[in-house]
Parts: structure tokens; C-alpha cells; sequence
């Protein structure tokens, strides 16, 4: 008979591991910490380079593309979480922990981490209760928060805005700047073409970014979305009696949730069912007294945009071309109206407001939040404004000494002057590996030791008898994804009992910035 026994190389304290286990009880009540998928961070990222290779599964970790070069393999997603009593802080690469690609762009993704940057997001957000937009932050270009993957979250602008003089819109390959900024593209109609399967793309700075229904992070946290494992296509799950309540798919730069497209019929009772939330915006097309652009024109600007272009009328030279098929509508944000300017009621016409926001229960937030949630369509479509409309619903509160900052981009200097600092979580290359969960398998004369590793690390596996002589095992182990084996003869005629300790030996060279 052949009795094995496993231990783990690394021994933890007891009253330290109590410690940590108090430590994490007394702020594992804010989701702000608990919601952000680490899973990932053992694990490089990958990217398709071409439609053949995802069609035959063939991914990379190195890459080279016309704006960013991977030349090393990096890890996916967020690495390290750390708080203080009024903010939290991320350090993540921006890379997904699915992949990602092909894109019909000549952008690549590359790891956003510098030596020197993180993210914060207020852990007591300064909701503006008003829904008046005085006083509001407008969203900006570049993120304007985060999936929980680690992944840059968008606005709904591709940047660029029509031209009046040039009468066409400004582009990147157009040799014409932003434009007049009165009529702003919309990413989604734009842009769609360059998305990958996930919905994202990268900018010309390597930023890996979602501007409407990150689907791909809606997979991975099981948000009602369906996966073809052959196709590598994913699709909403249309069959209303599946759907449960959204998970928090990520947080905006003012502090407040993200959840995906459903949650609770009514809003303050958690027993009500489930289903999609409906946008306020609708198309300017005639209906619910919308003004009618196929036939006035786009010589008019909806109420909200008059009020975040301060811009009541239009004169002629700030006309917009007509509706046509290089111009169809939704072209242009300023294509759509809300419905509470118009004298209809949120809750009753629609859910959302103008920030696509409402305030609601959530299993999160028994006790209620103001939360965003993604807008689609009943196919699953994205629909304006995706994920955050063109305010901020909160505005994020000034550390001391500092302005506010609705980026929250901040600099390894403010984040260490945030004191008390706490350290959440650390991962990638310093999360502690652990035995899988059959750890054991003998066959024949032979047993197969199973662990769950980080990516790149290389092990040492040694056995004992008496659990003090130690004998390392023949040849070292390196790992080539999340979990590693490792195969020993044995003498099966006769009963012996066996100790077997992991070490981790060293890493393989991999992208350590902003680590």
C-alpha cells in the first residue's frame, strides 16, 4: 500500500494567518475591493494576431504592432489593490485575462503599468442628487474608469467631430483635426469595425479600452452572456427566465459601480424580478416628440447637449450634414435625445437617467446605491450612452492637499503619502501557489504531483519520508499556464509514506513595469 501525504513549502503563522483573515473580514463589506477580478494575474496575456490564428485558437504573448511592441510576455489584468480610509488604488497592465483580437486596426495592446502610475477611485463617492448637470463633470478623453478585469473603460466619443468647413468629419487619416466638436462621433457606429469579439480595441498608445457592453468581461463574471468555444463568439442570452441581477462589471472614476445591462425591476426591492434596463436616450427620428433629422436636418442640438456645449441655437455654419447613408443616424451622439427633457419620467418610460444611472438595491448594495448600468438593445446591441452618459453622476472628493481629479490618474508619490495605506492584494508573480484539488494521482508505478502555478514560474519539487531529510526531485518544473505537474517513479510492492514540498525557484523573464 502506498500512503502519500502533501505539504506546502511555504508555512504561514498562525497568528499571522488569523491576522490576515481579521484584516480582510473588516473591508470585505466594500465591494470597491472585494468586486475586482484577480483571477487573471497568474496568467500572461494574449492576443490574437489574425483572424486565421483565433479561428484555429492560436495565441501569442509577445507581439509587434505599428504603435506597441510586446517584446516580453506580461501578466493579465490587475496586480495589486491597496487602500486608505478614503481611497483605493490599482496597479493593473490594462491587458484582459481572456484574448484578446484580432483587430481590423493597426493598434496593439501593450502593458499601461509605469514605474510610477496607479488608479484611485473615492471609496465615498459625492453623489450630485440634482438632476440638474450644474456643477457636473463632463467625461473626458481617455478612461474614464475600469472593468474589474483591469480593462480602460471609454466614454462614448471616438475623438473626432464633423467638419463644417471641410464638410466631412475629421478623422485620423482625414489630415483635418478634431473638428467643430457640435457634432461628435459616436464610437460604437464608428469604430464597431475595429472591435474585437470582446468589444474593445487599443488606441495608438497600447491602451486596451471598452467604449460599449464590454462583453468579454460579462463572460467571465457570468453575466447572462453566452460563449462559442469553437467561433470564439460571444452572444447575450436572450431567454429572460435565465437572467439573474448584473455583477458589477466595474467602476467609473467617481467612485460609483458599473453593473451590466440587468438588475432589479424595482429598484428599491431585491424580491422584484430581474430584467434589462432601458436607456433614456432614444433616437431623434420623429417619435415620443423627438425632433424628426431625416427631414429638419441635423440643424439642431437635443436639450443635454446644449447644456454640456453650452450651446442653445445653432447658426448655419455649425450645421450638420444630413441624414444619409455615409451619415446615418446615430452617427453622432448628438443624434439621440433624452426622454426625461422631453416630459417623460424615469421609472415609469425608462430606467436610467441622463447620467445612465439610477439609484437602486443591489446584491452588493442591500442597503442602496446610485449605480451605472450598460445599455443595449434587446439583441444584445450596444445603445447610447453604453456605459456612462456625458456627466459624471458623483464627483470625486480632493485628498488633502489635492485637487480633484475625475481621471483619478495618480502617481506612485500620492499614493504613498495616503497614509494609513493597506495592502488588499498582491498578485501575479506574488501569489502563493497551492496544491490543486486532487493533488495526488498515482498510476502504475508512477505518481503525479498537481499544484496550481504562476505562469512562467519554475519549480522545485522535493520528498520526504520522515519530513526532515528532503531529497529534490530530478529536474526542475516550468510552468506553462496556471497549473503544473510534476511525475515520480515509486515502489508500489511495498507500503511506504511520502512527504512532497513545492519550491518555487525562479520566474521567467517577463514585462515587470509597474510592478
Amino acid at each position: 500500500m502506498l500512503v502519500l501525504n502533501t505539504l506546502y513549502s511555504v508555512a504561514v503563522p498562525r497568528l499571522a494567518f488569523l491576522a490576515a483573515l481579521l484584516l480582510h473580514s473588516s473591508v470585505r463589506a466594500d465591494p470597491l475591493l472585494s468586486s475586482w477580478f484577480t483571477e487573471g494575474s497568474t496568467k500572461y496575456a494574449r492576443i490574437y494576431t489574425s483572424t486565421a490564428n483565433r479561428t484555429a485558437g492560436i495565441s501569442t504573448t509577445i507581439w509587434t504592432g505599428q504603435n506597441a511592441i510586446q517584446s516580453q510576455p506580461t501578466y493579465a489584468g490587475v496586480h495589486e489593490i491597496d487602500y486608505s480610509n478614503g481611497w483605493v488604488y490599482i496597479k493593473n497592465t490594462g491587458l484582459a485575462p481572456y484574448i484578446m483580437g484580432p483587430w481590423d486596426n493597426p493598434n496593439l495592446p501593450k502593458n499601461q503599468g509605469t514605474s510610477t502610475g496607479v488608479y484611485r477611485f473615492p471609496r465615498s463617492p459625492l453623489v450630485i442628487s440634482s438632476p440638474a448637470t450644474t456643477g457636473r463633470t463632463l467625461t473626458g478623453q481617455g478612461s474614464i474608469g475600469f472593468l474589474v478585469d483591469g480593462v480602460a473603460i471609454y466614454n462614448t466619443s471616438d475623438g473626432f467631430s464633423y467638419s463644417v468647413a471641410n464638410a466631412k468629419d475629421a478623422a485620423p487619416n482625414a489630415n483635418i483635426g478634431p473638428g467643430d466638436g457640435v457634432w461628435n462621433r459616436d464610437a460604437w457606429p464608428n469604430e464597431k469595425v475595429s472591435f474585437d469579439f470582446p468589444l474593445n480595441h487599443p488606441q495608438p498608445s497600447g491602451q486596451y479600452h471598452a467604449h460599449a457592453n464590454p462583453i468579454g468581461v460579462r463572460y467571465i463574471l457570468g453575466d447572462n452572456i453566452n460563449y462559442d468555444s469553437s467561433t470564439k463568439f460571444y452572444s447575450e442570452n436572450t431567454l429572460a427566465t435565465d437572467w439573474k441581477h448584473s455583477p458589477i462589471i466595474g467602476w467609473i472614476n467617481d467612485g460609483l459601480p458599473l453593473y451590466g445591462p440587468y438588475g432589479y425591476s424595482n429598484p428599491t426591492d431585491p424580491t422584484s424580478s430581474v430584467r434589462r434596463m432601458v436607456s433614456g436616450y432614444i433616437f431623434r427620428d420623429g417619435t415620443r416628440g423627438t425632433a424628426n433629422l431625416n427631414s429638419t436636418g441635423r440643424k439642431s442640438l437635443p436639450i443635454w447637449a446644449q447644456q454640456a456645449q453650452n450651446k442653445t441655437t445653432l447658426t448655419s455654419s455649425q450645421w450638420g450634414p444630413n441624414v444619409s447613408t455615409a451619415y446615418e443616424l446615430g452617427h453622432f451622439s448628438e443624434d439621440y435625445d433624452y426622454l426625461g427633457d422631453l416630459g417623460f419620467s424615469q421609472g415609469a418610460d425608462f430606467d436610467l437617467n441622463k447620467y445612465n444611472a439610477r439609484y437602486c438595491v443591489t446584491p452588493e448594495y442591500p442597503g442602496g446605491t446610485w449605480a451605472y448600468f450598460v445599455s443595449i438593445k434587446a439583441d444584445g446591441t450596444p445603445w447610447y450612452p453604453y456605459n456612462v452618459g456625458r456627466w459624471y453622476m458623483a464627483t470625486p472628493p480632493a485628498p488633502i492637499g489635492l485637487p480633484p481629479s475625475p481621471g483619478n490618474v495618480s502617481t506612485l508619490t500620492v499614493m504613498n503619502a495616503d497614509t494609513p495605506l493597506t495592502q488588499y492584494y498582491k498578485g501575479s508573480t506574488s501569489t502563493i501557489e497551492t496544491w490543486s484539488s486532487t493533488p495526488v494521482t498515482v498510476s502504475g508505478s508512477t505518481v503525479t504531483l498537481s499544484w496550481n502555478s504562476v505562469e512562467g514560474g519554475i519549480y522545485k519539487v522535493s520528498s520526504s519520508s520522515d519530513l526532515t531529510t528532503w531529497t529534490d526531485l530530478t529536474g526542475t518544473v516550468s510552468s506553462a499556464g496556471n497549473s503544473a505537474t510534476k511525475t515520480e517513479p515509486v515502489n508500489t510492492t511495498t507500503t511506504q509514506k511520502k512527504f512532497y514540498r513545492l519550491t518555487r525557484t525562479g520566474m521567467a523573464t517577463y514585462d515587470s513595469v509597474g510592478y
